[in-house]
C-alpha cells in the first residue's frame, strides 16, 4: 500500500466529506479512493471513519489521527514547495492578511504596485480585525496591530501604532476648548468596534488608570464612516494617527492637545506588524512580498 497516497485520500476525503469529492480532486474512481482508505484503516486496525448513505464522519481516533496526519502532510507540502522554489522567480498564490483600516488605506494600494512588478504572483488577500493564525488559517503573511505576537513567528514592527484625539473644526467651534481630560464625559464620542469590543479612552493621573470615553454617538468597525462623521462634526475620534494622515493636512480634522495625553491601552508600544513563518521566507513569492512592503513602508515613514 502507497501510505503517502492512502494518508492524502484519507485527509481530503475529511476536508471534502464525501468520498465522491475527494476522488474527484485526484482524478481517480470514488471506488478506488475508497478501497485505499479502507486499506489504511485496515493496516491501523482502527476504524476512522463512519460510513453511511448519507453522511460520512470521523470516529474519535479518527479526529485525533485526521489531526496529527493533516499537520504532517502540511509539512511535507511546505518542505516540498521551499525545494521547487529555490532560485526560482516568485510565482504561485501569495495568502495576504491584514486588519481592515491598514490593508484599505496603506496596503492596497502598494500591491497594487507590487503585482505590476510580480504578474505570475496570485494575490490572495482577506482583510479583517479577527486574528489569525499562521499555519492554521494558511495564511502566508499578516499585518496586524497592538504588540509583537508570542507566537513562534517572526514580526517586522512597519510602524507605530499611536492613537491620537481629533475633531472637526465646527465641532470644535461649538463645544469650546476642553482643558480638563475629565471633560470628555460630557461630549459625544466616537468609537471604534474591534473584536473585543469598542477601543477605550484612557488616561493616566496620578498613577491611577481611568476610562474618560466621551458619551457614545457611534460604535462601529468601519472607520471611513467614523472619519466622515468625526468631519461632519458629530464628536470627538481616537484613531491610529497614521489613519488621519490626510484629514490633518488638509484641516478637515484637527488634532487635540489634551493633558494628560489619552491612550487606548496600558501598555505602550503600539504597533503595525508583519508577521510570517521564518522557515518560509526563503519562498520566492514570500521574501518578494515581505522586503518589497518593508522598503515601501519604511519610506513612508520617512
Amino acid at each position: 500500500m502507497d501510505q503517502l497516497r492512502a494518508l492524502k485520500y484519507f485527509v481530503q476525503v475529511v476536508e471534502t466529506g464525501s468520498f465522491t469529492k475527494a476522488a474527484e480532486m485526484f482524478s481517480v474512481p470514488p471506488s478506488s479512493l475508497s478501497r485505499r482508505v479502507a486499506d489504511l484503516e485496515k493496516s491501523l486496525g482502527a476504524t476512522l471513519l463512519k460510513r453511511s448513505t448519507r453522511i460520512m464522519s470521523l470516529t474519535e481516533i479518527g479526529q485525533q489521527y485526521y489531526q496529527q496526519v493533516s499537520e504532517v502532510l502540511r509539512s511535507l507540502e511546505l518542505s516540498d514547495e521551499s525545494v521547487r522554489a529555490y532560485q526560482t522567480i516568485p510565482m504561485g498564490v501569495l495568502n495576504i492578511s491584514s486588519t481592515v483600516g491598514f490593508g484599505e488605506k496603506v496596503l492596497l494600494p502598494l500591491l497594487d504596485e507590487f503585482y505590476d512588478l510580480y504578474p505570475q504572483v496570485t494575490l490572495n488577500v482577506t482583510l479583517s480585525d479577527e486574528l489569525s493564525t499562521l499555519a492554521r488559517d494558511e495564511v502566508d503573511l499578516a499585518i496586524r496591530g497592538g504588540y509583537a505576537p508570542d507566537e513562534r513567528v517572526v514580526a517586522i514592527k512597519l510602524m507605530d501604532n499611536d492613537f491620537i484625539t481629533v475633531a472637526s473644526p465646527s465641532y470644535m467651534a461649538h463645544i469650546g476648548e476642553i482643558t480638563d481630560v475629565m471633560q470628555l464625559k460630557q461630549h459625544q464620542g466616537l468609537f471604534f468596534k474591534t473584536p473585543a469590543g469598542p477601543t477605550p479612552w484612557l488616561c493616566e493621573i496620578n498613577g491611577q488608570w481611568h476610562d474618560v470615553s466621551a458619551k457614545p454617538y457611534l460604535i462601529t468597525n468601519n472607520g471611513d464612516w467614523l472619519l466622515r462623521q468625526a468631519i461632519a462634526g458629530k464628536g470627538i475620534l481616537m484613531m491610529p494617527k497614521w489613519a488621519l494622515y490626510n484629514c490633518l493636512k488638509t484641516g478637515e480634522l484637527i488634532e487635540l492637545d489634551i493633558k494628560p495625553a489619552l491612550t487606548v491601552t496600558q501598555n505602550p508600544n503600539l504597533g503595525i506588524f508583519l508577521l510570517y513563518q521564518k522557515q518560509r521566507y526563503q519562498v520566492p513569492k514570500l521574501k518578494a512580498a515581505i522586503d518589497f512592503i518593508v522598503a515601501r513602508i519604511n519610506a513612508l515613514n520617512h
